[in-house]
């Protein structure tokens, strides 16, 4: 109210607004109503969001002339009432995000306003339920409205979230827009194989075209991601085959082969479209099952085994050894002999095969002198059906043992006595008075023979050829030396250990051989057979008859030998041997009838002579058929040698000399 000192008409008699507005008015009594007080009536509803504060002047007039007046300012503030409601602007907010977002990434931001003032118009945002936010994979900031990716998104499990925002002042009025967010598709899904079929071991006389494995392919991502393409590393052997939509197959192509190949690791990579494309690979690992089509194959072409003589029974020579390069019981090997398909190869039953490790044996002992070598036939056989088999011939060596002593062939060594060499005083040094032969019926060094002067009576007289086993004399004889000579020879072969024989022969040194007699018989000769004694009564008898009968044949041929001595011719027969040689003939030394032609020429120094052994001891005393010896021949010993004692075996260790 306005105050005036003046009274009565003078004194304040109205108010008025100014400039006017539409929404106050002033409200006086008057002095007629006699109220004083003056009130500022609002006379429209007010609206903070148009006009939030007023301000006019009110003046106060008197009645006075001329009036006067007085003014006060009035500022009129509009207090905010929340009558607006939060208003979006947008009402529907699309976003999209590529699905490899990380978390925390701003999707997009929702904005809404409201016209009130203070907590009226601060706006919170929020989901509009609470289980949504939860369970989303987004979140919502509730000052800033941020759309924000609390967790990962996936292309393949949601490509679309529809969410509904609310946006709510403070007191208490809110409003909701709708949010769409599209995830967009990236290449992070590699292709995926699945195998619905797949065969393994596979026969390897599998024919081509066989189907080892069925299997099909996907990728979860979608478009060019999602294509996707199949390829075998090698396909050499297999191939891949489509067979309908994303299915393959993989399939043989070639012959196989266990042999060569027994497993195949086989490589299936898919791969998408997709920037980078993704990979992914799968192994099939075929094994190859075998079939019985090698035959067992020998590591040698043939055997040779050795084998002592005079070896133990059953005793392991040596192995025989296959291999089949099939596995199982197709690589399962059975030994075994089989028959010799020669005619004159005579089966031998001295030879096993042990039928697990092809071991071979021979059963009993073997003789080289009888079996030198033999050979069998090997089988070896699978077990696979039907079985295959292959044979080996397998040649068994009897290696020579010396087992066989020398034996002697001149001078015989039977049960009759010893023969005697006639050796005149006058020979030389290198005279040879007899040759040893000897053969062994053993081989190689084994039947090497060497002879050695074992004992003699007088052993510096005599020398044995190591080699040819001749009998010479080693020095001149002299009158020193005993008459009759008794020799040894030691035959010994070359084996390890040696193995040897003896051989006994005697000389008569003759200093002349004009007054040789010989002894018709002798008591030791008696004493040493009796059957020898009486050979010798019976031939007497008979050349006793013979000559009776005989006499005028026998003068004649007694003048045809004179004129013959006459000529230089000497006959000795067998009753006029010298008395120096009685000692000899009762030794046993001469048991037989000998007949000696000596042809000595007039004057001579040296006496070359021959002797003639008769075969037959009951035969008379004979000229020999030998003729004349010349002045250059030497005395060599007349030896029968009957087929029997030259024999295939010992024919060939005779030398030309010792044969003839």
């Amino acid at each position: 109210a306005a105050r005036d000192l003046d009274v009565g008409s003078n004194s304040v008699q109205a108010y008025h607004i100014t400039p006017e507005n539409e929404y106050f008015s002033v409200s006086f009594g008057g002095p007629v109503t006699g109220k004083k007080s003056v009130e500022l009536v609002l006379e429209k509803p007010l609206d903070r969001e148009e006009e939030a504060e007023l301000d006019f002047s009110v003046i106060a007039v008197d009645g006075g002339s001329p009036p006067r007046s007085g003014t006060t300012q009035v500022h009129i503030v509009v207090l905010d009432v929340n009558d607006n409601a939060p208003i979006f602007t947008q009402e529907e907010y699309i976003g999209k995000v590529l699905e490899n977002l990380p978390e925390g990434s701003v999707v997009l931001t929702v904005v809404a306003t409201d016209r009130d003032a203070g907590i009226n118009g601060d706006i919170f945002y929020e989901f509009r339920q609470a289980m949504d936010q939860s369970d989303s994979a987004f979140a919502i900031d509730p000052k800033s409205g941020e759309l924000r990716v609390t967790k990962s998104l996936d292309f393949e499990t949601a490509d679309t979230y529809e969410l509904s925002v609310r946006a709510k002042d403070g007191g208490g009025l809110s409003a909701q827009c709708k949010v769409l967010v599209k995830v967009l598709d990236v290449n992070d899904n590699a292709p995926e194989l699945v195998v619905s079929s797949f065969s393994s071991p596979l026969p390897e006389n599998s024919v081509p075209g066989t189907v080892v494995a069925l299997f099909s392919v996907r990728d979860r991502d979608s478009g060019a991601n999602g294509k996707i393409s199949c390829a075998l590393e090698d396909q050499l052997f297999f191939s891949l085959r489509p067979a309908y939509k994303n299915y393959y197959e993989l399939v043989t192509v070639s012959a196989l082969d266990r042999e060569e190949t027994a497993q195949y690791v086989l490589i299936v990579t898919a791969a998408d479209a997709g920037s980078p494309p993704l990979t992914t690979t799968h192994t099939f690992t075929v094994d190859i099952s075998d079939v019985n089509d090698n035959a067992p194959v020998f590591n040698q072409t043939s055997y040779t085994m050795y084998v002592r003589e005079n070896n133990v029974p059953s005793v392991l020579v040596g192995a025989v050894s296959a291999a089949d390069a099939d596995v199982g019981l197709n690589a399962k090997l059975t030994y075994s002999l089989s028959p010799v398909q020669r005619a004159r190869q005579p089966s031998c039953s001295c030879i096993s095969v042990n039928s697990e490790n092809g071991h071979v044996f021979v059963l009993r002992p073997l003789d080289y002198e009888q079996m030198r070598q033999t050979e069998v036939i090997v089988s070896a056989s699978d077990s696979g059906s039907p079985p295959l088999r292959a044979n080996v011939t397998v040649h068994l060596v009897v290696v020579d043992e010396n087992d066989n002593a020398p034996v002697v062939l001149y001078p015989a060594q039977d049960s009759s006595p010893a023969s005697s060499e006639l050796v005149p005083m006058s020979a030389e040094a290198g005279y040879l008075i007899a040759k040893v032969v000897a053969v062994d019926a053993d081989s190689g060094q084994n039947s090497w023979l060497s002879y050695h002067l074992l004992r003699a009576t007088e052993p510096g007289l005599f020398a044995v050829g190591a080699q040819s086993g001749e009998v010479r004399l080693r020095r001149p004889v002299t009158d020193r030396d005993p008459v009759k000579q008794k020799l040894i020879v030691l035959v010994r072969d070359n084996g390890q250990p040696p193995l040897s024989a003896t051989a006994a022969l005697s000389a008569l040194l003759l200093k002349d051989f004009s007054d040789v007699r010989q002894p018709l018989s002798s008591p030791a000769t008696e004493d040493e057979g009796g059957s020898l004694t009486t050979y010798l009564i019976i031939s007497l008898v008979f050349v006793s008859l013979l000559f009776l009968i005989s006499t005028v044949a026998f003068i004649a041929h007694k003048v045809c030998k004179r004129k013959e001595l006459k000529g230089g011719h000497v006959l000795y027969g067998a009753d006029n041997l010298p008395s120096g040689l009685a000692d000899a003939a009762a030794a046993g030394t001469l048991p037989h009838g000998y007949c000696y032609e000596i042809s000595l020429t007039t004057g001579s120094g040296n006496s070359e002579f021959k002797f003639l052994k008769p075969i037959l001891p009951s035969l008379p005393p004979q000229h020999c058929a030998l003729g004349s010896a010349t002045n250059d021949e030497r005395a060599f010993p007349c030896v029968p040698i009957t087929t029997e004692d030259v024999t295939p075996d010992n024919a060939g260790t005779l030398s030309a000399e010792q044969f003839n």
